[in-house]
């Protein structure tokens, strides 16, 4: 037996080759290693590296049911060789692994980054033998022992957060134990093998319709947390449940079982898994989300918007409600400038002078709604200072579109011989070269021709497992499709790297880091109630970093002006996406729209290397109060929000700062009219806020 112990980052991890040539992982924390902690029934056993399941192998052993545990031929890989190398990242292993009866070849990618408390793992199998093998399951990570910190029942020590989303419900996370899941000690933990497993899955391609792809498991014995991201636009899963007397945590893109998913692996040919990501550290969720923020800064394309953070306007929310036309958009132009706004987006509705919904696909503008042509507006928007932009759904064909039945079949997702549409449009396949043509022709017009230097990009549909044109499986169509799709956006980006495109899925049901490490900034709702949109706002850098987070701020156009300062402070301390009428705002509600842009772009250099926390927890609908708070350095924001609480004052623990003399200021609205002080020995600031409905934004100054 041989031990191999790798520590980087403050990651400690233990690797063990056994007297059968396998290669066990047997811890992964940022917690050091207790032999002590191992205490299955059969020894390592269960702490395997890779899962690998082929068609047509036997699974021997517990009762697992349809957890991927002791899969075939993944309990009898062999070891190999194992590679610990450094590139421009940090430091990266490779261990790899054979099944000598198949000819299979699996390779386990360990990449760390330098100074995170995470690595990005994915997995590699290798068809290297003569026969064609079927591959049903194949993990991107697997972790054996995630409780075995501590000497309490899993039951008692361990919480999951979990982030559940929807349209125009983003961002609900709520934590749970694992009893309250359904998976309890219930026998002595060295016996324990149960089919039962809490898994979490996404099929499809609106990759968040239902969940985010992450998660975040507390031991609240060892204050340590263990956090997760799976970086893939659509079919994913990932599960936790016992094995041998431990728990495990693997992390996959589709599979079979829950995505319609198989893949046939020729001889030659390798399969790689999506990327996903896995990091530990001391302490609880805030610090976990800091890790996460520091990894998503790390690996996402490198681009102009997010060192900027500039403003945008957008048409749509609380405003034209996609019917735009030049009169309309003339003097929201000229308001959306004097309001300081930086890029101006012209969102739906401008490719059809009638209902627009199901022909969408051709993208040339409505001559009834532009009489001057589009570029007449373009044009004013760039004299007046801005950057234009417009909305598209670049992967759909809606089917009215006068191209929708002159193109070839298979430019469309297909099954069962029938075209797939979902919301009277059709899923177009970015694996074809036709779509891919088309694709390109639309960015080429809009940006050469029309001077667009923004997109909107937005996806409204959900078409489901997958295609069968030129695929082994509808996931695996599916699939084949995302990676095209991906390939695409990395093309488009570097014909135009000054280009910005937005991520949008009606709103939020695509924020992942498939998508978020090639866009800088997401939709992160269409919630049309202000009041609401601050538990988005409050909880977003959870989910993304605070410069790609785009935020609506909308004021009505009848309103007061708390209702004004409440929109903004959703918007001021991550990404603004101004909007609303405001041409119509008196002259009093309007300036305080002026004021909170000119106040962003104060501190906007400071949040895009800012790290959130959360003074009052994660936020959730019903609440009284919310609070969101960035550091950076010497600066600490944060925004307090409340949402019809009896009591006007509320006291925000600013745990970072417990002892220490701190400047507070109401950053914003600068009038005057909020109490608040800050209190050192505790820890905390303590603010009142008298309006039932209100919001103001909070800055700490400390000398360092």
């Amino acid at each position: 037996m041989k031990r191999m112990t790798v520590t980087e980052n403050g990651l400690h991890l233990v690797f063990e080759i056994n007297g059968e040539n396998e290669i066990k992982l047997l811890h992964f924390s940022a917690l050091p290693f207790d032999e002590r902690t191992l205490t299955s029934q059969d020894g390592t056993v269960g702490f395997r590296l890779a899962e690998v399941q082929i068609s047509g192998l036997d699974r021997p052993g517990e009762r697992h049911g349809l957890k991927y545990v002791r899969t075939a031929p993944g309990y009898r890989l062999k070891y190999q060789d194992f590679s610990d190398t450094r590139n421009e990242l940090g430091r990266k292993l490779v261990i790899t692994m054979a099944d000598e009866p198949l000819s299979l070849i699996v390779r386990s990618h360990l990449q760390f980054y330098d100074g995170v408390q995470a690595v990005r793992s994915w997995t590699e199998v290798v068809n290297s033998g003569g026969a064609p093998r079927g591959l049903e399951y194949v993990s991107s990570f697997a972790l054996t022992g995630v409780e075995k910190e501590g000497l309490l029942p899993f039951d008692q020590k361990l919480a999951l957060y979990l982030p559940h989303n929807g349209w125009q419900k983003e961002l609900h996370w709520n934590r749970y134990t694992l009893a309250d899941l359904g998976m309890s000690v219930s026998q002595p933990a060295e016996t324990m093998h149960t089919s039962k497993y809490i898994n979490i899955s996404n099929t499809g391609n609106w990759s968040t319709k239902e969940y985010l792809p992450m998660g975040c498991l507390y031991n609240q014995e060892t204050n340590s947390s263990l956090y997760w991201q799976i970086e893939h636009n659509g079919s994913w899963h990932w599960e936790i449940a016992d094995q041998d007397g431990h728990l495990y945590l693997q992390l996959s893109g589709p599979t079979e079982n829950q995505s319609h998913w198989w893949k046939n692996l020729k001889p030659g040919e390798t399969f790689t898994t999506v990327p996903v990501c896995v990091g530990s550290c001391p302490g609880g969720f805030d610090e976990a989300m800091g890790q996460l923020t520091a990894y998503r800064r790390g690996i996402r394309r490198k681009n102009r918007d997010n060192e900027t953070l500039a403003v945008i306007f957008n048409d749509y929310m609380n405003c034209l409600w996609a019917n735009p036309t030049t009169e309309k958009e003339l003097p929201l132009i000229d308001k959306a400038a004097e309001a300081g706004c930086e890029y101006y987006c012209v969102d739906a509705g401008w490719y059809s002078d009638g209902f627009w919904w199901d022909n969408v696909g051709e993208w040339k503008p409505a001559e009834g709604r532009f009489p001057g042509g589009l570029k007449e507006v373009m044009d004013y928007i760039r004299k007046k200072g801005m950057v234009p932009g417009v909305w598209l759904e670049i992967e759909v064909m809606g089917i009215k579109c006068p191209l929708a039945d002159q193109v070839p079949r298979e430019w469309y997702f297909l099954r069962h011989g029938e075209k797939v549409y979902d919301r009277s449009r059709y899923q177009l396949d970015f694996r074809h070269p036709g779509v891919i043509a088309h694709a390109n022709g639309v960015i080429d017009r809009l940006v050469r021709e029309y001077g667009v230097g923004y997109i909107k990009m937005d996806y409204n549909i959900e078409p489901g497992i997958g295609t069968e044109v030129d695929a082994d499986s509808f996931g695996d169509g599916l699939l084949g499709h995302q990676r095209a799709y991906l390939q695409w956006l990395d093309s488009v980006f570097a014909r135009y790297p000054e280009l910005i495109i937005e991520n949008c899925s009606s709103g939020g049901l695509r924020m992942d880091y498939a998508l978020l490490s090639r866009h800088s900034i997401q939709s992160t709702s269409d919630q049309e109630d202000y009041r609401r949109y601050a538990t988005i706002s409050a909880n977003a850098p959870s989910a993304l970093t605070p410069e790609q987070a785009a935020i609506w701020s909308y004021p009505l156009s009848e309103g007061d002006e708390e209702e004004v300062v409440f929109n903004m402070v959703n918007a001021m301390l991550l990404r603004i996406h101004q909007s609303g009428h405001l041409a119509n705002l008196s002259p009093e509600r309007f300036a305080l729209v002026q004021e909170g842009i000119s106040c962003y772009k104060g501190i906007r250099q400071n949040l895009k290397t800012a790290v959130p926390f959360w003074p009052l927890g994660l936020s959730s609908y019903g609440d009284e109060w919310v609070s969101l708070g960035l550091k950076s350095g010497p600066k600490t924001y944060v925004a307090l929000w409340r949402r019809g609480s009896a009591s006007p004052v509320c006291t925000l623990p600013v745990k970072h700062l417990l002892g220490r003399q701190a400047e507070a200021r109401c950053l914003y609205p600068a009038r005057g009219d909020c109490s608040f002080r800050w209190n050192p020995e505790a820890g905390s600031l303590t603010a009142e806020l008298p309006h039932p409905m209100s919001a103001r934004l909070f800055e700490l100054t400390t000398g360092d």
